[in-house]
């Protein structure tokens, strides 16, 4: 057992933003993370990336160079390689790195896991040949492989961008299928977010390069289905009232993504359905603090904001961290946090057009009965809905009727799937229904590890 003022995990950009923060005022600070580099998703492998791949991945990934930069020049302790898999209110942290596991005792915890994408059950999305989006962009910058012949389908600013990196390596999609329909478009104008035209801007010209690339793109797309009988064979869809089918043996889906809560929901601490974004998220203040005093929550993980709203959020939680050490004063922590969160006001204005004009279409929540909702136990949409008709009423039951959730994931890609369809079926607000009830061990845990940890004591 170690010790430190502030432990954060995750090394995203709301976990680096808040370890160099913290540590520009002397505190100990330890920042663990699973992956072998520092940059998280957005800016994953970062440290490793060639000048042709900074071409391909572009100037918003190479941003996370000035983070790290802060990163390596500051004196955090950087654990890499480290699986955290247990939590306790009291701040102490249990990880395994090496096969050998530890622990650490922190003054303040900073959860700083950021998002997972939200899962796509539609007819045919767990045949071989079909993965996310986001998988396929930690295809590009970890190993520099790019997906050949892939469909990309959904919606979100990650499938615009991916289908951009694609185009620049000289590997584009062979089609674009958009869910967006005309009416979120329409709704969304009235939240257009004035302040932010260079974000809006910068979207358009992605959808121009890839309209100048060539590439079929059907917007306003419904009933998206993938085929094969052993492998991924083709894609249908109706697109202006016609049924379509392009052959293809890759297609990459994206509808968003949505905050990990893993960890937080180990902990039982407080979560509200956010209405907007369609998943549960961790209630916390101005300054990260949940329903447990000494555990904060900065970055996606608290909410979808994206990277730069991360990096923001992650120096004010880490400044009110550090007030309640007593490193600074609580008048140096509003001073401090004053202009960011002024910043962060603003950025609020982009998110709710965003969330409005990328809302996950109606399908998707609520899945015909024959799809797949949960992957692991081969559980469909219908056999979730047979157990209210015996009397299911929220997620956790749903394990003892038909062991829905109790696979690798533990949950995590079929959770809000379960609670969209408890909801419906069940007539009550998804708040009412809850999510599933996530206990420690996070992450897969060997006996060797658990002996170690229990000889270092």
């Amino acid at each position: 057992m170690t010790d430190c003022d502030l432990l954060i995990i995750g090394s995203g950009p709301a976990g680096i933003a808040a370890a160099t923060t913290a540590a520009s005022y002397d505190a100990q600070v330890t920042l663990l993370d699973e992956q072998a580099n520092a940059g998280g998703q957005i800016y994953r492998d970062i440290e490793n990336c060639s000048d042709h791949m900074a071409e391909v991945l572009g100037e918003d990934y190479l941003y996370g160079r000035k983070l790290l930069d802060q990163l390596k020049q500051s004196n955090v302790t950087r654990i890499n390689n480290a699986t955290v898999w247990a939590i306790t209110s009291e701040g102490c942290v249990t990880y395994s790195r090496q096969q050998t596991a530890h622990q650490i005792q922190a003054k303040q915890v900073i959860i700083a896991t950021g998002a997972l994408e939200r899962s796509s059950p539609l007819p045919g999305w767990t045949l071989p040949g079909v993965m996310t989006v986001g998988a396929a962009q930690i295809l590009l910058k970890s190993q520099q492989i790019s997906i050949e012949n892939a469909v990309l389908a959904g919606t979100g600013p990650l499938l615009y961008t991916v289908a951009n990196q694609l185009i620049k390596a000289q590997c584009p999609p062979k089609a674009i299928i958009d869910t967006i329909s005309t009416s979120h478009y329409l709704r969304a104008a009235a939240s257009f977010p004035v302040g932010s035209s260079a974000t809006i801007i910068k979207g358009l010209s992605y959808l121009k390069n890839i309209k100048k690339a060539g590439i079929p793109f059907y917007k306003g797309s419904t009933d998206l289905r993938i085929t094969g009988t052993n492998s991924t064979e083709a894609i249908r869809f109706q697109h202006k009232r016609q049924s379509r089918t392009i052959e293809t043996d890759n297609v990459l889906l994206h509808q968003g993504v949505v905050p990990n809560t893993q960890l937080s929901r180990s902990l039982r601490l407080d979560h509200t359905w956010n209405a907007a974004q369609h998943c549960f998220q961790p209630d916390i203040d101005l300054w990260g603090m949940t329903s447990t005093p000494n555990i904060r929550i900065a970055g996606d993980g608290s909410g979808i904001g994206g990277a730069l709203v991360a990096e923001m959020q992650g120096k004010v939680v880490a400044l009110g961290a550090l007030a309640t050490i007593n490193k600074i004063t609580t008048s140096t922590r509003d001073s401090l946090a004053a202009p960011i969160n002024k910043q962060l006001t603003s950025q609020a204005k982009l998110r709710k057009f965003l969330d409005i004009l990328y809302k996950p279409p109606t399908a998707l929540l609520q899945p015909q009965d024959t799809t797949i909702v949960c992957r692991c136990e081969e559980v469909t949409a219908g056999d979730i809905r047979s157990y209210v008709n015996i009397g299911c009423s929220g997620p956790n039951q749903t394990k003892a009727f038909g062991r829905c959730g109790m696979g690798p994931c533990q949950g995590r890609y079929c959770g809000l799937t379960v609670t969209e369809i408890l909801a419906s079926e069940n007539k009550l607000s998804h708040d009412e229904v809850g999510a599933y009830r996530i206990r420690s061990p996070i992450k897969p845990v060997t006996l060797a590890e658990l002996a170690s940890l229990h000889s270092e004591k």
